[in-house]
C-alpha cells in the first residue's frame, strides 16, 4: 500500500480536512494516476452532506479526475507512463457478467464499484475519490484525454459532459435538427456546446433573461424565455429533440408542446 494526501470529511457537518489515505499496490490490470485536477460536482456536495442517506465516513469525494499515468500493471495495454488520462464515477466491475460484456458496467450483476463511497473489493472498507494526490484504477475505467485540450477544463467532461453527450448521441442528434436545451447550469452549458458542435440548430430555453448572452456565447443560435408564453407558443411542435437539465422538481408540461 501507498500512503497519500487527501481531503476528507469525517461527518456530514464536518469540513473537509487534509488526511492521509491508503492506495492499493498495483495489480496486473491497474493504472496508477497522479491527480492534477478534480472537478467539484454537486453530487460530491450531496454525498458529503449525506443528502442521499448512504454516505460512508470518512468520505473523500471527487469523480471528475484528470491526471498523468505514473505506473501500469503487467497486463495493461491501453495506457503507458506519461499519458494524460481521466477517471469518472466508476473504477471497477466484474468484467465477466452479461452487462459488463455489453459495456453496461453500471448494471454489473456482481456490483460495480464507484469512485468513492462504494465497497472497496481490494482494501476493504469503502472507496476514496479524487480529492487526493493519487488514485489506482482498473484500466477499463481509465480514459485517454487529448493533449490539445485545456487540461484544467477537461475534468467536468467526466460527469456533466458524458451526462449530456450520451443522450445526444443515443438519439442521433445531427446537423439540421432543432435541439432545445432547458436550463443553463453545469449540465446545460455542456449541452449547448455539444449540440452546436453536432451542427444542430441549438436553442437555449431558460427562465432567466440574464443568461441569454452566456447561452449565445456558448453556441446557442437563439434563446427562449420559458416564462414568456408567446415565445413558447411560437416554437410549439418545432423541436426534434429536447434535453432537460433542470436539477429540481418542476412542471414539464409547458415544454411538452415544443
Amino acid at each position: 500500500m501507498k500512503e497519500v494526501k487527501a481531503y476528507a470529511a469525517s461527518a456530514n457537518d464536518a469540513p473537509l480536512k487534509e488526511v492521509n489515505i491508503n492506495r492499493r499496490d498495483l495489480l496486473d490490470n491497474d493504472v496508477s494516476i497522479d491527480i492534477m485536477y478534480c472537478g467539484v460536482c454537486h453530487s460530491d456536495i450531496h454525498a458529503k452532506l449525506n443528502d442521499w442517506g448512504n454516505a460512508k465516513y470518512p468520505i473523500v469525494p471527487g469523480h471528475e479526475i484528470i491526471g498523468k499515468v505514473t505506473a501500469v500493471g503487467s497486463n495493461v495495454s491501453n495506457h503507458k507512463v506519461g499519458d494524460l488520462v481521466g477517471v469518472g464515477c466508476m473504477v471497477d466491475s466484474c468484467q465477466e457478467c452479461s452487462a459488463c460484456k455489453e459495456d453496461q458496467e453500471m448494471w454489473c450483476e456482481n456490483g460495480s464499484t464507484s469512485t468513492y463511497n462504494s465497497k472497496d473489493p481490494h482494501l476493504g472498507g469503502h472507496t476514496l475519490g479524487g480529492y487526493s494526490k493519487l488514485i489506482v484504477v482498473r484500466e477499463e475505467f481509465v480514459l485517454k484525454v487529448p493533449t490539445n485540450l485545456d487540461t484544467k477544463a477537461v475534468a467536468p467532461l467526466l460527469c456533466a459532459g458524458i451526462t449530456t453527450y450520451s443522450p445526444l448521441i443515443h438519439w442521433n442528434v445531427k446537423k439540421g435538427d432543432k435541439v432545445g436545451i432547458i436550463g443553463l447550469g453545469g449540465l446545460g452549458h455542456m449541452g449547448i456546446k455539444f449540440a452546436a458542435a453536432m451542427g444542430a440548430e441549438t436553442v437555449m430555453i431558460t427562465t432567466s433573461e440574464e443568461k441569454a448572452k452566456d447561452a449565445k456565447r456558448l453556441g446557442a443560435d437563439q434563446v427562449i424565455i420559458s416564462k414568456d408564453e408567446s415565445q413558447m407558443k411560437e416554437h410549439n411542435d418545432s423541436f426534434d429533440f429536447i434535453l432537460n437539465t433542470i436539477p429540481v422538481g418542476h412542471d414539464v408540461n409547458p415544454y411538452l408542446a415544443l
